[in-house]
């Protein structure tokens, strides 16, 4: 899939109009072998204030090459190159279910387990809860997300996949050396990480100091490298998943 990505020739069939960049749906065909896949080039960026122009798409392919490295977060393949509009990032299109994972629901409609993160009030007053399901793979997202510094985790942003997988999509505004989570994430505070997750969170130094290093110096600077190593051994340090800062904002808008 890498090299169907990679190499094959791209060519857009449509626009995901609800993405706040410019974001094409794709057909990739190499040597007879098609897929669809997602392309955001780096020209269709909106400019932000904290994060340096043109980096959104590189900062994809970093997160990808991270989550795959360390084995935790399920993130499709994500490749940059050129395409019909210029260098960007392409990432392979992944089928969903219709079951939820995050949800705004009444209190009293949550599934058994589901991990409740807000308590609010709806349009007409009455009670809900922002909540999300108790899975792995979820789990595993909002371990990365932390790893990464994901400052964008929507609802929509977790895909439930037809394979039985849980893909995370749309990192674009990860890995800023800045403290900047921002995620619907939030059920697990301060319970004890999984021990295989640790085992994968100790050997993240020896990957940045090695081929993963390597690979994410051309997408991120030498400080960010480094904060990803910080990160990850701050949070095997507590043990525990953390709770929000004050110094930001910790759950984003809209949520999906």
């Amino acid at each position: 899939m890498d090299d169907l990505l990679t190499h094959g020739k791209l060519e857009v069939e449509g626009r995901l109009v609800e993405a706040s960049n410019l974001t094409l749906f794709c057909q990739v065909e190499l040597d007879g072998v098609t897929a669809n896949a997602v392309y955001k080039p780096v020209r269709g960026e909106r400019p932000l204030w904290d994060f340096p122009d043109g980096t959104l798409a590189g900062r994809e392919v970093a997160t990808y090459l991270v989550a795959d490295s360390l084995g935790l977060g399920a993130i499709p393949q994500t490749v940059l190159r050129d395409g019909p509009f210029g260098e960007g990032m392409v990432q392979r299109w992944i089928e969903t279910t219709d079951d939820e994972l995050v949800d705004v629901r009444a209190p009293e409609d949550l599934p058994p387990g589901w991990k409740v993160v807000l308590h609010a009030h709806d349009r007409n007053g009455e009670p809900a809860v922002l909540a999300h399901a108790d899975h792995p793979g979820i789990r595993d997202l909002a371990l990365l997300d932390i790893v990464v510094n994901n400052t964008d985790r929507k609802g929509g942003h977790i895909l439930n996949g037809a394979d039985g997988t849980v893909y995370g999509v749309d990192h674009g505004i990860c890995l800023h050396t800045d403290p900047k989570l921002r995620t619907v994430l939030w059920g697990w505070i301060g319970e004890p990480l999984p021990e295989d997750a640790i085992v994968k969170l100790k050997a993240l130094r020896g990957k940045l100091e090695g081929e993963l290093g390597e690979a994410l110096a051309p997408h991120l600077t030498k400080f960010e490298i480094l904060a990803i190593r910080d990160r990850a051994e701050q949070l095997v340090y507590e043990g525990v998943f953390p709770s929000p800062g004050d110094e930001w904002r910790a759950i984003p808008w809209p949520l999906f």
